[in-house]
């Protein structure tokens, strides 16, 4: 069973996610939070395995809840909304260690899916639209120095799978240019996210360019 956490200022919102969630048989929804703060209260004093939360609430934004959350465990993983598409905030989020995004009007399908992906340890950002996604919005980001020591620990062959994942190759298109099985780009990615410490390859992909690893393209 999924648990989950709804935090939204909006009332009507969360009675709209709990109803959609509440009929599926593999997710419950075991708190529910109007702000960042009391979000923060709600990791500490309820187990949830992903909390969804809004990116822009009162008291405490969602961007900040999400780093004390992350920074005090593993769990809940953190699935951001966010009103826009293109919201820099919800990428700040992603950098504090949210697992992934979604549009705050999406269908109730897809945020189905969205948290059982992240419930099992995958990203909810599409590798289809992770190069566009990071070319916009890692200039805007400050960057935390030097490139992590954890970096020179990957061999050559995971930071030539880094590469690929940060130019938001999938697993498949991946094997296909490295010319390994797809279970091998798999288990590649695992050690790679295991060695950084980090979530999900959407953590990956950000860390790759803030390191240099990878460079963005200029902005037009």
């Amino acid at each position: 069973m999924i648990r989950v956490a709804l935090v939204d200022d909006q009332e009507l919102v969360r009675a709209g996610f709990r109803m959609v969630l509440d009929s599926q048989p593999d997710m419950t929804v075991v708190g529910e939070a109007a702000d960042g703060g009391a979000a923060v209260a709600l990791a500490r004093e309820q187990r949830a395995d992903v909390m969804v939360m809004d990116v822009r609430m009162p008291r405490l934004d969602g961007v900040e809840a999400t780093r004390r959350i992350c920074g005090a465990g593993p769990l809940p993983r953190v699935l951001m909304l966010t009103t826009f598409d293109l919201d820099e905030y919800a990428f700040a989020a992603l950098k504090a260690g949210a697992s992934g995004f979604l549009l705050k009007d999406v269908p109730p399908q897809e945020l189905l899916f969205a948290i059982r992906s992240v419930y099992s340890g995958d990203s909810v950002v599409a590798p289809s639209t992770t190069r566009r996604l990071i070319d916009q919005f890692v200039p805007l980001l400050p960057a935390d120095g030097a490139a992590p020591a954890e970096l020179a620990g990957l061999t050559e062959r995971e930071r030539e799978v880094l590469i690929q994942v940060a130019g938001g190759l999938s697993n498949a298109e991946i094997a296909q240019r490295l010319f390994v099985s797809e279970a091998t780009v798999k288990t590649h990615v695992g050690r790679i996210l295991a060695k950084l410490g980090l979530r999900d390859r959407v953590q990956a992909v950000v860390l790759a360019y803030e390191s240099g690893l990878v460079q963005a393209r200029a902005r037009r």
